[in-house]
């Protein structure tokens, strides 16, 4: 089982396509290059945890969506994320299992021993920073640089694909530390 962050989707949106210069001609064009690339990286087993703004529409819009993805998706509310508690509840209903679940605005994850903080939005500081603890965020479609052990998992920045936890480390290795460490004594 693997473990993948992502943010901002967008299912749905039409002025996306256009807000974020995406290489989509329309929302169905979108869509199903958006759940070719989930499917292609995320399989059955796998868990995701989508940082917000997944979809628009209808509850029945959604859960057309919900209904296509790979994995087990644990959702950190965006700004945009109406209807997506309703979808969610709606598609456990039907399939008799939670595989889909709504967190919250902010949670922290723990994997191979380092805490990651998740969040729709982007943080200067965040809980634990001070000892080094990562920071994911979406929102910003690539418009804001990450700060310390942070960056934007947003869709628009990695080529419309979720970022596995391996991905994620590598990418972290070449931050900078957070501002704010605590150097903490060895014995």
């Amino acid at each position: 089982m693997n473990i993948f962050f992502t943010a901002d989707h967008h299912f749905n949106h039409k002025r996306i396509i256009e807000y974020c210069s995406r290489p989509f001609k329309d929302i169905d064009e979108m869509n199903e290059a958006l759940i070719q690339k989930w499917n292609s990286k995320v399989k059955l087993e796998d868990t995701v945890y989508h940082l917000g703004d997944f979809a628009f529409g209808h509850i029945e819009d959604q859960l057309k969506v919900l209904k296509r993805l790979n994995g087990s998706i644990n959702f950190i509310l965006g700004s945009h994320d109406k209807n997506l508690s309703e979808a969610v509840e709606a598609f456990n209903k039907e399939r008799g299992i939670a595989s889909r679940k709504i967190i919250g605005s902010m949670t922290t994850v723990c994997v191979e021993k380092t805490e990651i903080i998740l969040c729709h939005y982007s943080m200067r500081t965040w809980p634990k920073s001070h000892y080094g603890t990562w920071h994911l965020f979406g929102h910003s479609h690539g418009k804001l640089e990450g700060w310390g052990k942070s960056f934007d998992i947003g869709v628009d920045v990695w080529n419309f694909e979720p970022l596995s936890f391996d991905e994620v480390e590598k990418g972290m290795a070449s931050r900078p530390d957070n501002f704010n460490l605590v150097q903490r004594e060895v014995s």
